[in-house]
């Protein structure tokens, strides 16, 4: 009993690992972005956790999900039907990754397809913070350059 119970939380594990990756392939594709960019993003916002929120104060909202989707989005998303409430962002894991990469598109719109840009994602686009911009921008560097590693290793 205690192995078949221990295969099925394996099979669990496996199935699950499998969604999140088919998340980042699915928004990929949809925006046209490398899903191990994705990946790296939601790495270093969630630490790859889709419960998590983060209270940033009442100036800067709060965070919802893998992507860290900021409440600021939530008036827009609701208006277009894309989610009924915050609780959606949490609720569910691909559309937090659909979100995420939609914003990433829409600023790499803005200011170019670059990583200086990519730091606009999670440090906006105020002249003020630039600095928060390249340092963000660098670590999600890094994590993508880790991930592709571990893909080239194991793949």
């Amino acid at each position: 009993m205690q192995l078949i119970n221990s295969l099925i939380l394996v099979a669990v594990c496996l199935c699950s690992m499998n969604a999140s990756a088919f998340c980042f392939v699915q928004a990929g594709e949809r925006y046209h972005l490398d899903p191990m960019l994705l990946k790296a993003i939601a790495m270093q916002e969630s630490s790859l956790n889709p419960r998590v929120t983060n209270d940033n104060g009442p100036r800067l909202g709060k965070d919802y999900g893998l992507m860290q989707i900021n409440s600021r989005h939530i008036p827009e998303l609701v208006r277009m039907g894309v989610i009924r409430s915050p609780q959606d962002l949490l609720n569910d894991p691909c559309l937090n990754v659909q979100i995420g990469a939609w914003i990433l598109t829409k600023h790499l719109r803005t200011c170019g397809v670059n990583w200086h840009c990519l730091g606009s994602y999670n440090a906006g686009f105020s002249k003020k913070t630039a600095g928060k911009r390249e340092q963000y921008a660098n670590l999600i560097y890094k994590r993508y350059v880790r991930i592709n590693r571990s893909q080239n290793i194991t793949g």
